[in-house]
């Protein structure tokens, strides 16, 4: 059986910033991603949709400084340069079907949204490069946890089948409480509060699909127009310039349409449909794209779960304990959906880690004091 003093599930954004934490506090930790990849949500493609160390952002891409300076000292200390989402020019807007849409005058809106120049995977390279890669399992899925007086007791399915158990004296488990919730089993049982309390928080992005359109040159742009753009007809709702820091052209839109409509539609039949919204807004040009790409989140297994095929209100921070019960004293929750300030967002997932590492510490310390003081977010 393999042994360690913690346990990291989920390696995304919280669980390498977790890992990061725990490595430079001296801990022997070992951090388990049930992907082939690090970065969970934070993927970075190419023009085929391949991963890529350069390229578009099908989950989040970008962040504030001015609003989150934690995460904008992490960016700043791992050395990563950036670059302002383009929004100079005017704005479209879609009322209704039998209009033309509206043009308005473009007003800026501090603060400035930023952009990571190779992609927002940029980021989960340079803290993966900080880690001992012996630490890291890809392929590792944690299916069920079992929790006796000196140890936590994991069962991992690895990529071939095969099964094995890892014992760890804590859990950080960085990963959206529901998707926790709805993937493994505890021994003991979670307490029905506690279960009903993962299983109704919402899941950052999982609803959500990204449509890109690529383009050999920002046209838009020589009109005078930003590639923002708002629709109450659709298939898109909110629309924006996805051109990368090398000038490689790209639009891209989050889709209104129902998932299960989404499914049913299969994604030619939603590629087409958003390049002729991308025609109506921006003009013919717009039409000719010269690759797409879509990501839907909700078709991703290791991110959604049944839950969120419903419709979802948005998180709200919440300052109460996630884990109560039996499962209190051995197992801490990460993932930013459980961030007490911008859950969801790459923020969270850096202040809900930050949380996370400090009340294990205290616990391998054995004491109650506040260690918060003691870790360094950047």
């Amino acid at each position: 059986m393999i042994r360690s003093d913690v346990a990291v599930i989920g390696g995304g954004l919280a669980g390498l910033y977790a890992s990061r934490l725990l490595h430079m506090a001296g801990v022997d930790f070992v951090l388990l991603e049930a992907r082939g990849r690090l970065g969970g949500r934070i993927l970075t493609v190419d023009q085929t949709g391949q991963p890529s160390e350069v390229g578009y952002d099908l989950g989040p891409s970008w962040y504030w400084p001015a609003m989150q300076p934690a995460l904008g000292k992490l960016v700043d200390e791992l050395g990563l340069p950036a670059f302002e989402q383009h929004s100079k020019g005017d704005v479209i807007f879609e009322r209704i079907s039998r209009e033309r849409s509206q043009r308005y005058r473009g007003v800026f809106q501090g603060p400035q949204s930023m952009r990571l120049v190779d992609g927002t995977t940029a980021l989960v390279r340079a803290l993966a490069r900080e880690l001992p890669p012996r630490r890291i399992q890809f392929n590792t899925n944690v299916i069920a946890m079992a929790a006796n007086e000196s140890a936590v007791e994991l069962t991992i399915v690895n990529g071939d089948g095969s099964r094995n158990q890892l014992a760890a004296g804590y859990v950080i488990a960085a990963l959206p409480p529901r998707l926790l919730e709805a993937t493994i089993s505890f021994t003991p049982s979670l307490d029905e509060t506690t279960a009903l309390r993962w299983r109704k928080t919402p899941t950052w992005m999982a609803p959500h699909a990204k449509f890109f359109a690529l383009y050999d040159r920002p046209f838009w742009r020589d009109v005078g127009l930003s590639g923002t753009a708002q629709s109450m007809v659709g298939p898109m709702v909110e629309m924006h310039d996805a051109t990368t820091a090398y000038g490689d052209a790209a639009l891209f839109g989050f889709l209104g349409v129902p998932i299960e409509q989404r499914t049913a539609l299969g994604k030619d039949a939603l590629a087409s449909m958003c390049l002729e919204q991308f025609e109506r807004i921006f003009g013919a040009e717009a039409r000719s794209a010269r690759a797409t790409l879509l990501k839907d989140w909700a078709a991703d297994p290791l991110t959604a779960t049944a839950e969120d095929r419903g419709a979802d209100g948005h998180l709200e921070p919440n300052h109460a304990p996630w884990v109560s019960g039996v499962w209190q004293d051995r197992l801490t929750l990460a993932g930013s959906e459980t961030s007490p300030i911008e859950p969801g967002y790459l923020a969270g997932a850096v202040e809900a880690a930050t949380l996370a590492v400090a009340d294990t510490l205290r616990r391998l310390r054995g004491t109650g004091s506040d260690d918060a003081g003691s870790i360094t977010i950047a």
